[in-house]
């Protein structure tokens, strides 16, 4: 086929390619003043009707010519233009072969398609699913597999004066009767979109038969095209597999994207299930897109979501040199000692609470810089003075090893007694103004009693 050839009454008018062809070439023509688009198939060859030889491998080509005729006019027979919603198809008009070579036509139609169907509105969005899910209701309706359903055969349109974006579904070139396929070495589509018992079957490795290729496979790839409109991406995968369909396959759960509405998130993951008798049918999927708000967007608070990756913090962070999102902080239920738990909500920014809390309360430093206690508790004499007006730190016990206790004044240094049952700690008040440190209030009072008035009596 080249250009100014004349196929089947139809005149080519451009150059023949194969962008996008598949195993097809295809071209422009003309035919009585019309305007076509002529696809010519690369295989199967038709074998000549004069070649009467019985051989082995006639016979194949034969009954491979025969399927192939059979299954393309079956399906031109079972979608009629003229059906309800058949506005939304591109449909053939005409099939035939010319020597060995068959051939397909269709409508020359505006083929351009909007670019990122995420940027509309939700509304537009519903809108754009909807009239998608339409035209594949009325394929499955008749019992037809599209069979390679994917955005390059989808056309994203607005008429002119429409007020919304609508879907304009093409390519029938691998539809098929449902359960009954091509063999796996003819059965055709892409692998991106397949469902995983699609590749199974064309790997033939013999755990699935044709009989269970039905309308869940188109279910399948409009799952993944539904999560791709709205958010501009498919769902991510374990990069160990080659398709989303080999990882839900090996029982991997796909990452959908969690800006997603509650209700679309159940959606798309059940018509992504492994199951084919899971996915749900065309009318649930319809039934689903009844308010544009189930295809907004949303930007849920920290903490609501599945956690995200984490990032390493700018300066001196916790155990292990990185900090979880706000996302990852969860009440995981870690005791610090008998009768405290650290929760999710009691440090600040959303981090976790370390493990390494004393039973005072206080927690350790595991990292390079100092680590702020929620609970302060100094058993500091009065006279004692304290830190800088700094952060809060831990206290030091009042004598270190090696070091002789400081001297406050010329009285013994007794040692205080803790009651049964301390009260409860107070806020700790911000250090006074000077060059010189205050001396810091104890966070926890013990009355000791007049020392002075008992060593007095004691000397008399």
């Amino acid at each position: 086929m080249k250009k100014g050839d004349v196929i089947g009454g139809y005149r080519i008018t451009s150059e023949p390619t194969n962008a996008n062809g598949g195993k097809c070439v295809w071209a422009f023509a003309e035919k009585d003043g019309g305007q076509y688009f002529v696809k010519r198939f690369l295989e199967p060859k038709r074998p000549r009707d004069d070649d009467t030889r019985d051989t082995p491998s006639l016979r194949i080509r034969r009954q491979l010519a025969r399927e192939f005729e059979e299954r393309h006019r079956t399906i031109m027979k079972r979608l009629r233009p003229d059906a309800r919603g058949g506005g939304n198809l591109v449909l053939a008009t005409d099939f035939f072969h010319e020597g060995s070579t068959y051939y397909k036509v269709t409508e020359r139609i505006d083929t351009s398609s909007l670019e990122k169907p995420q940027s509309l509105e939700p509304r537009q969005k519903m809108v754009l699913l909807k009239t998608l899910g339409m035209s594949l209701k009325q394929l499955h309706d008749i019992g037809i597999v599209h069979g390679d359903l994917k955005p390059l055969n989808v056309l994203v349109q607005k008429r002119d004066g429409a007020a919304f974006h609508t879907a304009k579904l093409i390519d029938f070139d691998d539809s098929y009767v449902a359960g009954d396929p091509p063999g796996p070495e003819e059965i055709a589509g892409d692998s991106l979109y397949g469902a995983p018992e699609w590749r199974r079957y064309m790997r033939d490795d013999g755990s699935v038969g044709g009989e269970q290729l039905t309308c869940a496979v188109d279910v399948f790839a409009l799952g993944l095209m539904t999560h791709l409109y709205l958010t501009g991406e498919l769902p991510h995968h374990d990069k160990r597999y080659g398709s989303p369909a080999d990882a839900v396959d090996a029982g991997e759960q796909l990452e959908l994207d969690i800006r997603l509405s509650d209700t679309m998130l159940g959606l798309v993951r059940s018509m992504t299930g492994r199951a084919p008798a899971g996915r749900p049918r065309m009318a649930t999927f319809l039934k689903t897109l009844s308010d544009p708000s189930v295809c907004a967007l949303q930007h849920r608070r920290p903490g609501s979501t599945r956690p995200s990756t984490a990032t390493r913090p700018k300066s001196g962070g916790a155990a292990g040199g990185r900090t979880p999102s706000p996302d990852t902080t969860k009440s995981a239920g870690a005791t610090t000692s008998p009768g405290t738990t650290a929760s999710s909500g009691a440090t600040p920014s959303g981090t976790k609470a370390s493990s390494g809390t004393t039973s005072s309360g206080a927690t350790a430093s595991s990292g390079t810089g100092p680590r702020t206690s929620r609970i302060k508790s100094t058993m500091r004499s009065p006279g004692r003075p304290g830190g800088s007006g700094g952060a809060p730190r831990v206290p030091r016990p009042a004598t270190e090893p090696g070091r002789p206790p400081a001297a406050t004044d010329d009285r013994p240094a007794t040692p205080p007694t803790a009651p049964d049952s301390p009260p409860p700690a107070r806020p700790a008040s911000p250090p006074p103004s000077g060059d010189a440190p205050a001396p810091r209030a104890s966070r926890v009072r013990i009355n000791l009693g007049d020392r002075r008035r008992d060593r007095d009596r004691g000397s008399s």
